[in-house]
């Protein structure tokens, strides 16, 4: 019977026989490498300005949206509301005027899907402003002073356009109670002054602006300070204090 000879491919020079399979695992390491780690044209891809900005504005409008809505429906204290205009003052920080405004549209246009048009107003009017302005001085090197009183006339205006806002939702006079309020309070004031007087209309409304006023100095002094202690750990610093304000906090 005759055998068959089956005919031999001819084997490269370079062949090794003890090592082909540690040839095929590096391969295949190589690959594994290759899918884990991407090669440098992937790592030294650079994402557009523009792109990142419209990711930070989407981020920031979603936050400041959030912490007005746990401080609508879960009351705690004045906490929150320190934070209100701060996530708009720090995307005009690192991504300018446009992106702010843009961030302030989205917020509001958030807050009015999630609670309404008039409360999402009230959020714009005037945190989102505040955030706009303090953001833009910030970022210019203004002074306290200026920023201060810029944010506490627009705390102002903010606090009368709510007023003016709920008064023709709620076809009331709320401006009428407020100066019921304040008369009692001249009244008690006028009574440990020994003033035998009774305080006249006038009077009562200067007192009136003059305590609007002074909250709202006194916030806006307080989301500075909170201000300056979040921006600095997030690299994007605003002005230093007053050299009396550092004395009293004690900061270098």
């Amino acid at each position: 019977m005759t055998g068959l000879i089956l005919p031999l491919t001819t084997l490269p020079e370079d062949f090794n026989d003890d090592n082909w399979i540690d040839e095929a695992d590096s391969s295949s390491e190589d690959n594994d490498t290759q899918k884990y780690y991407p090669s440098p044209k992937l790592q030294s891809y650079q994402f557009k300005p523009a792109t990142i900005a419209l990711v930070e504005s989407a981020f920031l409008a979603s936050t400041a949206s959030l912490i007005w809505l746990i401080d609508y429906y879960f009351r705690l204290g004045p906490f929150l509301k320190m934070l209100f205009p701060l996530p708009i003052a720090l995307i005009y920080l690192r991504r300018g005027q446009r992106a702010s405004i843009i961030t302030t549209i989205v917020c509001g246009l958030l807050l009015s899907i999630l609670m309404g048009p008039p409360r999402s107003i009230i959020y714009i009017i005037p945190y989102g402003l505040m955030g706009i302005q303090l953001g833009a001085l910030w970022r210019n090197g203004a002074n306290w002073y200026l920023s201060i009183f810029t944010a506490s006339v627009i705390g102002c205006f903010g606090f009368f356009f709510r007023f003016w806002l709920f008064s023709i939702l709620l076809g009331e006079d709320l401006w009428a109670y407020v100066i019921s309020q304040v008369t009692n309070l001249a009244d008690w004031i006028f009574l440990k002054l020994g003033i035998m007087a009774e305080p006249n209309f006038m009077t009562i409304q200067l007192l009136a602006l003059l305590v609007v006023l002074i909250n709202n100095l006194i916030y806006s002094l307080t989301v500075h300070l909170v201000g300056l202690l979040m921006f600095d750990r997030l690299n994007n610093p605003i002005p230093r204090p007053p050299q009396w304000l550092k004395v009293i906090l004690d900061y270098e």
